[in-house]
C-alpha cells in the first residue's frame, strides 16, 4: 500500500492556514508516503498528469500532524507522482498541531 490509510475528510481542528503564503513559513521536510493518511479519496487525473500541476501552487505538499498521525491535506497528486516514480518520500511542509514549532519528518539536506 502506498499510504498508511485513505481518508475522506480532515479529522483535525481548523488551523487557519488557507493560502500558499500562510504555509510558506514552514520549512519543507521529507515525509514517508507510508506514514501519510490522505484527507480525500479521489483525484482528478488531469491534475495528476499535468506537466504544470504545481505552476500555480506551492511546490511542496501540505501535511498536518495531529494526534500522532500525518494527514496529507494538499498535494495528493504530488504524492501519487512520487509513488509512481518509486520514491518512498515526499517533500512537504508539515504543520504540527500536536506541538507547534516541533519539526516533523526529516529535514532536507543540501546536495
Amino acid at each position: 500500500m502506498i499510504f498508511k490509510a485513505i481518508g475522506e475528510d480532515r479529522p483535525y481542528p481548523a488551523h487557519g492556514r488557507v493560502t500558499t503564503r500562510d504555509w510558506a513559513g514552514i520549512a519543507p521536510s521529507l515525509v514517508r508516503l507510508d506514514q501519510l493518511v490522505t484527507t480525500r479519496a479521489t483525484l482528478d487525473l488531469h491534475q495528476l498528469l499535468a506537466e504544470d500541476s504545481t505552476f500555480y501552487g506551492d511546490l511542496f505538499a501540505h501535511v498536518v500532524a495531529w494526534q500522532g498521525t500525518l494527514y496529507l491535506e494538499d498535494g495528493l497528486h504530488r504524492a501519487l507522482r512520487a509513488a509512481l516514480q518509486q520514491r518512498p518520500h515526499l517533500h512537504a511542509r508539515v504543520l504540527n498541531l500536536d506541538a507547534p514549532g516541533t519539526p516533523v519528518g526529516e529535514p532536507l539536506r543540501e546536495l
